[in-house]
């Protein structure tokens, strides 16, 4: 029988709780201590969890001798610490997105990991869903065509941060999901956002992506919707895709629709539209929960060596584009180009 991989939450506000019932009952693991600042949130692992230690420091789960593995859901602004501590303690760190508040601190990280022969993993959840994996499958098999646009909202009333605004918020999401999907680096980020509420960040912001080939990706994301909306649409030459998180059931639909021209008339200039509208495939998906399906990645990682889906690289990727969207929002929305080799970096 084989010793269950031992792993120390740091953090049980928001999303530590997730993190702890999925490490605490995935076979292969168990969570050996749970750390957080505030002592009524460590009275709620106590009363769910008896077996589990608590602490209000986090370097004693750091420093803990029974610990293999930490999972680290705090604010952004405490990342890279946290880690860079966990990891020259000889722990394999799991961490939840963004990864860090820089990518100068990001490339540490991945440097440290590599130096320590240490898994270092980025929680980019919506990577692990089913959902966002079968659009992969559609994509990489051509059902769509050459791709054309990616348009994403994430909208919805609240939480509003005090230390980030949406886009650090939201858009790591989007950002994940659109560098798992393309295959192409992108060559500029321009946004532009609006504070309403006087709080001092922004709550509604819209962020455009340009690629080399024309491929152009837009993403809306916002505080302050009446609804909470998770929509994407991906357009190829072929075939159209629409993936609707909020949707019970049918979350990913490929429509055969499309637009050609015809061309067959006398003079160049007469270009018809043909307008194409057929079936409509709502193809079956995994629905482990992509949190447990996460987990279970990240220890088998940890058991084979391997690198993660959602490693550092991943999250370094996605750190750039959020600092490029920041340096864009700052300047009024002018477009940021992308240094190709140190981003491609981030992919290599």
């Amino acid at each position: 029988m084989h010793t269950p991989l031992r792993v120390g939450i740091i953090g049980y506000g928001y999303w530590g709780p997730n993190l702890v019932r999925n490490f605490f009952s995935v076979d292969g693991s168990t969570v050996s201590m749970v750390a957080d600042l505030e002592e009524e949130n460590l009275n709620k692992v106590r009363s769910v969890y008896p077996t589990i230690r608590t602490t209000t420091n986090a370097k004693e789960v750091i420093e803990d001798p029974n610990t293999d593995a930490i999972a680290i859901a705090t604010p952004v602004s405490s990342h890279y610490v946290l880690a860079k501590s966990a990891m020259n303690a000889g722990k394999h760190v799991f961490i939840e997105k963004p990864m860090t508040k820089t990518s100068a601190q990001a490339e540490e990280l991945i440097e440290l990991a590599k130096g320590k022969g240490l898994i270092l993993m980025v929680d980019h959840t919506f990577v692990y869903t089913g959902a966002v994996r079968k659009m992969r499958e559609l994509i990489e098999s051509k059902e769509l065509g050459d791709l054309y646009y990616f348009d994403s909202a994430r909208i919805n009333l609240g939480l509003l941060q005090h230390d980030i605004n949406v886009i650090w918020d939201l858009a790591p999401h989007d950002l994940s999901i659109l560098s798992y999907l393309v295959d192409e680096n992108p060559d500029a980020v321009q946004a532009v956002g609006h504070k309403h509420v006087g709080n001092n960040q922004e709550e509604l912001a819209f962020i455009n992506i340009s690629y080399p080939s024309g491929f152009h990706a837009h993403i809306r994301v916002s505080w302050l919707s009446p609804v909470k909306m998770r929509l994407m649409l991906i357009g190829g030459s072929k075939r159209m895709l629409v993936y609707d998180d909020v949707e019970p059931s049918e979350k990913v639909r490929v429509y055969d629709k499309g637009v050609n021209f015809d061309i067959s008339g006398e003079e160049v200039t007469a270009f018809t539209p043909i307008y194409r509208a057929a079936d409509v495939l709502i193809p079956k998906l995994d629905r482990a929960e992509a949190l447990k399906t996460g987990a279970m990645h990240f220890l088998d990682c940890i058991k084979s060596g391997k690198e993660p889906v959602t490693g550092g690289r991943e999250g370094l990727q996605v750190v750039k584009l959020l600092e490029a969207a920041s340096e864009s929002l700052a300047s009024g929305g002018s477009f940021i180009a992308l240094q190709h080799p140190s981003y491609a970096s981030a992919v290599s």
